[in-house]
C-alpha cells in the first residue's frame, strides 16, 4: 500500500464509489476487505491511522465470550466461536491457539466452571480449538507456575484464540487493497452530501497531510467509526439520539516474569462484574479488564487512578508475586462502542450487550456499531448485504469466510520474531541482508529491529512515529520508557523513507514522548473517576 497512489486514486475519481467507508478500525477494514473481494469500487477514510481507536487497544484475544455463555447469550457465543475458528484458518501467522485456566480455590468451582467449559465446547463443534478438562492441583501448577498456591486445590482448563489486533488490521487493509479497494489514513470526513431529497449522496473529507478538500460521489456511505459513531450520524442529522454507550477498560503491561509459560489466566468474577484475564503476550504479561462508564471519547483516553488500583489488586490476589505499580512497563485504555438499550439506566456498561447492531438513519447513511474483533468478518458481511440493498448495486456473493489474509503462512513458528508478517516475513529478511544496518535490535528491551519500520513505511501507510511505534511494531504498549528511548533512531528512519528533514524528525519525537509518557503510570496522577449524571 502506498499513501500517495491511494490519493491520487481518489482525486482523479470522476464516478461515483459503490461503497464509501468511514472509519479505519477492525469493523471498517472487515466491510472494505468483504465489499473489495465481491467486486464493488470501496474508498475508506480514515481521520487518523488505521486502528488508531478502540481497534488498537483490544485485550488481543479472538475468543468466543465465556462471560457471555454465563449471562445466557447463547447465539452471540456460537457466532463468536465460528468466527473465531475462520480467523484461525485464514490468518494463522496471527491467530494461534491459547490455553486457559481458571483456578479453583473453592471446592464447587471445579465442576461448577468445568461443566460450563464443556458447553463452551459443545457449542464450538467442528471450530474447536481443544477440549476443556479439569485439571489436579499438579497439573494447575506445572501450567501456571507463578499462580498464588495458598488455599488451590487445581483448575479447569479450556481453549481460545489470541492474536496482534493491528498486525490483523494492517493484514486486513491490504488484503483490501489486493481487492482493489482505495484505503487513506489522515484522511477525515467533514461533510455528508445530500441531493435534493435530503439523502446521501457522498461525503466530503479533508487530506490531514495536504489539506487538499475532497468531493466524493457514492452511491452507500457506511459509518464505522466506532466511539465517534454519533459524531459522524449527526453531520448527517444534528438531533439523532445517542446510540453508542462508551465504556472503557485499561491493561497494564508487566515483565513476562508475573506469568511464566505459554498457559493464561482467567478470573471468572471480579468486583465490578467482568472476567479478569492475565495473557503471555510478545513476550510480557498482559493483565485487564475494567469496565468504567464515561462522558466523552478521545483518541487517546487516560487511565482512572482507581482503575490502575483495581487491576494491581484484582492481579494480585491470584498471582504468587504481587505486581506493584513500579512493575508497569505501560498501560493502555481502549474505549468499547456498546450499543445503548432501549430501558438501559442503571449506569452500568458490563451489562450491556457486546453484540453489534445496523442502522440506517432517515438520511440513507448506514451505521454499523458495536460487536468486537472476533465477529469482524461476520458482521461486514451484514453490513454489506445492507448496503448493496440501499445503493442498488448488483447483488453478489460474499467470500470472505475460506479467503486467505494477506501475509497467510501455515506454519508461522518457522519465521521466529517477525511470525507475525507471516508470508511478509521473507521480504522484511531480504531488507536485512540488503542493508546489515537494519537488521540490527531498535532496543535491547524490544522484539524490533529497524527493517520493520522501513518495510512498514514503504508498504504499510505508517506516516508517524506513533504509526511505527504504537500500532506497525507494538513498541509503546511492551515497553513505554524503550518506546521514547529509541524515538530519535526510528524517527530519523521514518524521516529518511517519507522524504521529511530533521526539524520533522525532532517534532515527531517531541509530540510523541509527550503521548507516550500517559502509558507510564509510575510518578503520573490520572484524574479520578466521576460518576456519569447518565448513562
Amino acid at each position: 500500500m502506498n499513501r500517495d497512489d491511494m490519493v491520487a486514486r481518489v482525486r482523479n475519481r470522476k464516478e461515483p464509489w459503490d461503497i464509501v467507508v468511514i472509519g479505519g478500525g477492525a469493523t471498517g477494514a472487515g466491510v472494505a476487505v468483504d465489499a473489495a473481494s465481491r467486486g464493488y469500487d470501496v474508498l475508506l477514510l480514515e481521520r487518523e491511522d488505521f486502528g488508531k481507536g478502540t481497534s488498537s487497544r483490544a485485550t488481543k484475544l479472538v475468543h468466543g465470550g465465556v462471560r457471555y455463555l454465563e449471562q445466557g447469550n447463547v447465539s452471540l457465543v456460537m457466532e463468536a466461536l465460528k468466527e473465531r475458528g475462520i480467523l484461525l484458518r485464514n490468518a494463522p501467522h496471527i491467530v494461534k491457539d491459547l490455553k486457559f485456566i481458571v483456578p479453583n480455590y473453592s471446592w464447587w468451582e471445579a465442576p461448577f466452571y468445568g461443566i460450563g467449559m464443556k458447553v463452551y465446547d459443545f457449542l464450538a463443534g467442528k471450530y474447536s480449538f481443544g477440549a476443556s478438562k479439569v485439571l489436579s492441583l499438579e497439573e494447575t501448577l506445572k501450567l501456571l507456575p507463578t499462580i498464588r498456591q495458598d488455599g488451590l486445590r487445581g483448575g479447569v482448563m479450556y481453549h481460545d484464540g489470541q492474536f496482534d489486533d493491528t498486525r490483523l488490521l494492517i493484514n486486513l487493509m491490504t488484503t483490501a487493497a489486493e481487492h482493489g479497494a482505495t484505503l487513506l489514513n489522515y484522511a477525515g470526513v467533514v461533510e455528508l452530501k445530500k441531493d435534493d431529497g435530503g439523502f446521501i449522496q457522498g461525503v466530503a473529507a479533508i487530506d490531514g497531510e495536504s489539506g487538499e478538500r475532497f468531493e466524493i460521489a457514492a452511491r452507500s456511505v457506511v459509518n464505522a467509526t466506532g466511539i465517534f459513531t454519533d459524531e459522524i450520524r449527526r453531520l448527517a442529522e444534528p438531533t439523532v439520539q445517542q446510540m453508542m454507550v462508551p465504556s472503557q477498560g485499561i491493561h497494564l503491561v508487566f515483565d513476562r516474569s508475573f506469568l511464566v509459560g505459554d498457559t493464561a489466566l482467567l478470573v471468572p468474577q471480579t468486583d465490578d462484574g467482568r472476567v479478569l484475564f492475565a495473557v503471555p503476550w510478545h513476550n510480557r504479561t498482559l493483565v485487564g479488564t475494567t469496565d468504567t462508564p464515561i462522558e466523552s471519547v478521545s483518541y487517546e483516553p487516560l487511565p482512572f487512578e482507581e482503575e490502575i488500583e483495581f487491576v494491581l489488586e484484582t492481579a494480585g490476589r491470584y498471582l504468587s508475586h504481587k505486581p506493584t505499580r513500579e512493575d508497569i512497563l505501560s498501560v493502555y485504555v481502549g474505549i468499547r462502542p456498546l450499543v445503548k438499550a432501549a430501558g438501559a439506566g442503571d449506569g452500568k456498561t458490563s451489562s450491556l450487550s457486546r453484540d453489534y447492531t445496523i442502522h440506517i438513519d432517515h438520511s440513507g447513511l448506514l451505521t454499523i456499531v458495536g460487536g468486537k474483533w472476533t465477529t469482524y468478518r461476520h458482521m461486514a458481511e451484514d453490513c454489506v448485504d445492507h448496503a448493496t440493498t440501499l445503493g442498488r448495486l448488483e447483488e453478489k456473493p460474499c467470500v470472505t469466510a475460506t479467503m486467505h489474509i494477506h501475509g497467510y503462512h501455515q506454519h508461522p513458528e518457522e519465521l521466529g520474531s517477525l511470525s507475525v508478517y507471516g508470508a511478509d516475513a521473507a521480504a522484511i529478511q531480504q531488507l536485512s541482508k540488503e542493508n546489515p544496518e537494519l537488521a540490527k535490535p531498535l532496543h535491547s528491551d524490544l522484539p524490533y529491529i529497524a527493517a520493520e519500520v522501513v518495510w512498514a513505511a514503504r508498504n504499510e501507510m505508517s506516516r508517524t512515529l506513533d504509526d511505527a511505534l504504537a500500532r506497525r511494531t507494538r513498541a509503546l504498549l511492551l515497553n513505554a520508557r524503550a518506546a521514547i528511548q529509541v524515538a530519535p533512531v526510528v524517527a530519523s528512519l521514518l524521516a529518511t523513507e517519507l522524504g521529511k528533514d530533521a526539524t520533522w524528525a525532532a517534532e515527531q519525537v517531541k509530540i510523541f514522548s509527550a503521548m507516550a509518557a500517559q502509558y507510564i503510570p509510575q510518578g503520573t496522577k490520572y484524574p479520578a473517576i466521576r460518576p456519569l449524571v447518565s448513562a
